[in-house]
């Protein structure tokens, strides 16, 4: 008995071993590797979620999409992420699975949104974001990220003020707050880094060649490495930071890495552009006409010695499109980006390299050059109670440009001028008959700019609902530009040489740092959600900026060399520092997922004050009830997917002034007494000054149709800006021109903004999604105290918006004599500037918005973006150039009026010497003839991509795409462009690209 007792129990354990072993063989001979690529029919997905059905065990996307897991063939893999709708797909005998999630409007409102030191949702959010992705902005071809965000925003409004590489942008956030144009720009954060936006250049090298501020600071970032940019543009979202807030915020957070399997991307592009639109100018033959008949009219039958175009010193046959010459080139684009991401569950990293170049549509080889380097590593520890991240970007760029935009010379260059250069390559003057515009390409522009970033945030939980974070960050920017001008650009005529070349070079360095603790709780309170946000800011910023002068060279190969010139000067040495620091806090609170609540308040200290003013408080309170989950319109408005009533009331404030605006300053004079160089004052002490103040009100509505699939928001906003910080002047006895101070003006901007997205066609293999936005904005200056005897007063008027200019008002031509004639304001029988130019045009936009629209078909993606504006702008009269005179001029200037009952709207042409209609030009351009309807309609945007299938290439992935920019402009608009309406800078340019994205 004890003998089988013992066979039956080895019989039993060798048979239940045997079954476990066949059992696990078997199972696992059954899981093999699946993998795949989630994408949504254009990019990749990262962080989407897969999970094996009825089970724990899965994986996530990587930053390309990709995943890696084991399963059987009879599991089923669930595929989900945020703001698009889950899918299974069952294994059977596949290997590779990949899918496309197709975009869920119904959980749109889920989708996170970054407001800086928290995050919301659409849902929940009580202030007013508006955000674009990587995905948008992969399908532009641009180096700046606001070029990407062109139409796409409501509420901002986004001008490209050149189309010379590297050039900048302006921007607006819902109006004009302050007097001053250096105390309008936004606060711009990179992954929480405040980006100075002060020009680090110096107009008098770059304001040949770039317009406004020179050198865009936004031009060091690269919209490759770029994951979302939010703008917060209410109160709720931007007084939280405080006084830097006052104008808007711009948010912009880079990719970061994702785990799974170590991936390689590159992604790379090239593209040709070409200006957008060209003035229809005279030819030979109609120039001619003009010019003679500009010296009939001055009584001269015979043409002067100096009149080369017509008394036969140039040919009067020739003819050359000085447009085609001098802007029609063709401008190349290469772009090529590596990136190298993956990771475990823990620590997670991406690295990423950039090379871009551009070069430009003048003659001549020049370039903007662009190269970039980030890294992002991404730890936390199993137990989630330690979070570290660290990422940094270093971007060097070199723009070598022409000294001289050759915009002006393109659009006036007589017709018949001579062959710009002899058979032998030299520049030919013709008998210096003329100024060869050719001689400008000799003048160069050099600008080299390195930014690097750095950052890093690091968090501990010590319980789920208490964390403690701390951000740091230091940002270094170093500029080193200069304008050279050899003596080559001059008519060899006046026997100059090297001795004649200068060089103008500035060198600047911008070094910020900052330091952010910050502890967060949440909390089930009363039946509601509680998060609390408490934390502090300590800023710092250093600049030091040098300008030189030199000449007299010993040669001009030696031109970038100062120890070749005779003569070296000081323009200026500049050192300032900048010191900021502010306590801040948020309180939201959320009921029954139906009402929220958001309070956000910060004390703020800069060093730009006097002592006692260095101090502000600001703050602002959100609300949000969510009516549509209210139960009666659960029960009786069920068409009524989403509802939402939201608004809000706060202050915010401005220090744009510049550093030590409130101290008595002095610069070095250059004057030599008693061997030594004296001091001379620059600015006057004043202490009382202080914050700019903007008082900014909300209400908004928010709906939601057919389970989300249209989904629309109106808001209303009013924002009032007081405490104007501006520079008065003072009488010339004073010794100084201006001193800083507040003066009691208040600038008002309200306005409606619509957002409309729809969801046309959900279909497995077509998708059909649109969005629209439209902004209505009106600026007004509400009060100005003493206007009418300020020097303000032929600049403002009450009332009226920011943006108009006065001018004289055109009432027509004199029946009898064909000269311009203008209204006399004040009766006395004269025209004055002082006292006539009272009419007023308004160039802000009346609206502005875009319209986008995505298609997707099976593999195929097609999308289309268009941009408008409704305006008036300065047309092609801001030319300048008198009819009749040595210029070309458009073809609109034909057949000018020459005796009674003529009915041409030119007035007689002349040479200058008929005063009457001379002057009458010059008041003609200066009145509201010089400016007409500058509305548009652009297509912007166009992409179309094609996703190749990698089959038997695992988790390869390959879209080859063509796309184009600013493709074609709808306007009625008298002049070259109606975006940046400059007669003497170049139109943004038309853009055409052929690309290929591989990721294995």
């Amino acid at each position: 008995m004890t003998k089988t007792y013992y066979l039956f129990r080895i019989w039993l354990v060798f048979s239940s071993w045997f079954l476990v072993f066949t059992f696990h063989v078997a199972i696992h001979a059954q899981e093999v590797p699946i993998s795949g690529v989630i994408t949504d029919g254009q990019h990749p997905i990262a962080g989407a979620s897969i999970l094996i059905k009825h089970t724990v065990r899965g994986t996530v996307s990587d930053f390309d999409g990709r995943y890696e897991l084991y399963a059987a063939p009879r599991d089923t893999l669930q595929i989900s992420y945020l703001g698009y709708s889950p899918m299974e797909l069952p294994v059977g005998s596949l290997r590779v699975i990949n899918a496309i999630l197709q975009e869920d409007a119904t959980a749109l409102g889920e989708v996170t949104i970054h407001a800086g030191y928290y995050n919301t949702t659409e849902r929940t959010k009580t202030g007013s974001i508006a955000q674009i992705t990587a995905k948008e902005i992969a399908k532009q071809p641009v180096s700046n990220p606001l070029a990407a965000m062109q139409g796409l925003m409501s509420g901002v409004h986004i001008t490209q003020t050149t189309g010379v590489a590297g050039g900048g942008f302006d921007i607006q956030i819902r109006g004009k707050n302050s007097l001053r144009a250096v105390g309008r720009a936004p606060l711009y954060l990179v992954d929480g880094i405040p980006i100075a936006t002060e020009n680090m250049g110096n107009t008098l090298i770059s304001g040949g060649i770039l317009t406004g501020q020179g050198i865009s600071p936004l031009n060091s970032l690269n919209p490759s490495d770029i994951a979302s940019i939010e703008v917060l543009k209410d109160a709720d979202a931007t007084a939280i930071y405080g006084s830097r807030g006052a104008n808007g915020v711009v948010l912009i957070t880079t990719k970061k890495g994702t785990s799974g399997k170590t991936r390689f991307s590159v992604n790379s592009y090239t593209g040709v552009g070409g200006v957008t639109r060209r003035l229809d100018l005279m030819n030979t033959q109609e120039y001619l006409t003009m010019r003679e008949q500009a010296f009939l009219n001055d009584g001269l039958t015979d043409f002067p010695s100096y009149a080369y175009d017509v008394n036969g010193t140039w040919d009067r046959t020739r003819y050359t499109d000085w447009q085609e010459e001098l802007i029609g080139g063709t401008a190349y684009t290469n772009s090529v980006q590596g990136t190298v991401s993956g990771g475990s569950e823990t620590t997670r990293f991406l690295l990423s390299g950039t090379h871009y170049n551009e070069s430009t549509v003048f003659p001549g080889d020049f370039s903007f050059r662009k190269n970039a380097v980030s890294f992002n590593v991404h730890h936390t520890p199993t137990d989630q109670r330690f979070n570290v991240l660290l990422s940094g970007s270093y971007i060097a760029d070199t723009n070598n440009l022409l000294g001289t935009d050759l915009t002006r010379q393109a659009y006036t260059l007589a017709p018949n001028a001579p062959e710009p250069y002899h058979p032998d390559g030299t520049l030919n003057w013709e008998g210096s008959t003329w100024n060869n515009p050719y001689r400008l390409l000799n003048e160069t522009y050099d600008a080299k700019n390195n930014h690097l970033i750095a950052n890093a945030k690091l968090e501990y939980r010590p319980l789920p609902a208490l964390a403690f974070k701390v951000g740091l960050g230091f940002a270094d920017a170093q500029l080193e530009e200069s304008k050279a001008t050899p003596h080559t650009v001059y008519d060899p005529a006046y026997g100059l040489d090297s001795a004649s070349s200068t060089l103008i070079l500035n060198t600047a360095r911008l070094q910020t740092w900052n330091f952010e603790p910050q502890v967060t709780y949440n909390k089930t309170v009363l039946g509601g959600t509680l998060d609390v946000l408490l934390g502090a800011t300590f800023e710092g910023r250093k600049k030091d900026q040098t300008g030189l002068y030199a000449y007299g060279f010993t040669s001009n190969s030696l031109i970038h060399n100062l120890a070749a010139a005779s003569q070296v000067m000081a323009l200026s040495t500049d050192n300032t520092e900048y010191r900021y620091q502010a306590i801040f806090g948020r309180l939201h609170y959320a009921i029954a997922d139906t009402y929220f609540i958001n309070l956000t308040g910060r004390r703020d200290g800069s060093s730009r004050f006097g002592p006692g003013k260095q101090f502000a408080n600001f703050g602002a309170i959100g609300a949000a009830w969510l009516f549509s989950e209210s139960a009666f319109f659960d029960t009786h408005m069920r068409w009524l997917s989403f509802g939402k009533l939201r608004g809000s009331y706060g202050t915010t404030g401005n220090d744009q002034i510049g550093d030590y605006q409130y101290l008595d300053t002095y610069h070095l004079s250059g004057l030599s007494y008693g061997g030594q160089t004296g001091l001379e004052p620059t600015r006057l002490y004043n202490p009382d000054f202080s914050w700019e103040t903007n008082k900014k009100k909300e209400v908004a509505l928010e709906l939601g149709f057919l389970k989300d699939r249209l989904f629309l928001t109106t808001a209303y906003y009013t924002n009032r800006s007081s405490n104007q910080l501006v520079g008065i002047p003072l009488p010339g006895t004073t010794g100084f021109p201006l001193v800083t101070a507040n003066l009691d003006a208040t600038v008002e901007n309200t306005g409606w903004e619509f957002d409309v997205q729809a969801n046309w066609i959900q279909r497995p293999n077509f998708t059909w999604k649109s969005s629209l936005n439209i902004s209505v904005p009106k600026n007004k200056l509400v009060s100005f105290p003493d206007l009418e005897g300020s020097t303000y007063v032929n600049q403002y008027v009450i009332g009226e918006p920011l943006d108009i200019i006065k001018v004289y008002h055109y009432t027509g031509m004199n029946p009898d004599t064909g000269i311009y004639e203008f209204e006399d304001y004040n009766g006395d029988g004269q025209l004055s500037s002082s006292h006539d130019r009272e009419g007023i045009v308004r160039t802000a936009p009346e609206y502005f918005g875009g319209l986008q629209n995505s298609l997707g078909y099976k593999n195929w993606q097609f999308d289309f973006s268009l941009q408008f504006v409704k305006q008036l702008g300065s047309n092609y009269n801001y030319l300048g150039v008198l009819p009749g005179i040595a210029s070309n001029l458009p073809v609109d200037f034909n057949d000018a009026w020459q005796q009674p009952g003529d009915t041409s709207s030119i007035q007689p042409y002349t040479t200058g010497l008929n005063s009457d209609a001379t002057n009458a030009y010059y008041r003609y351009i200066a009145s509201d003839a010089a400016y007409s309807d500058a509305s548009f309609i652009r297509l912007k945007n166009l992409s179309l991509s094609y996703t190749i299938p990698m089959t038997g290439m695992g988790t390869a992935r390959c879209r080859v795409y063509a796309q184009g920019q600013n493709i074609f402009t709808l306007t009625k608009f008298k002049g070259p462009d109606p975006e940046n309406q400059s007669s003497g800078m170049l139109p943004p340019l038309r853009v055409f690209s052929l690309g290929i994205d591989f990721s294995i």
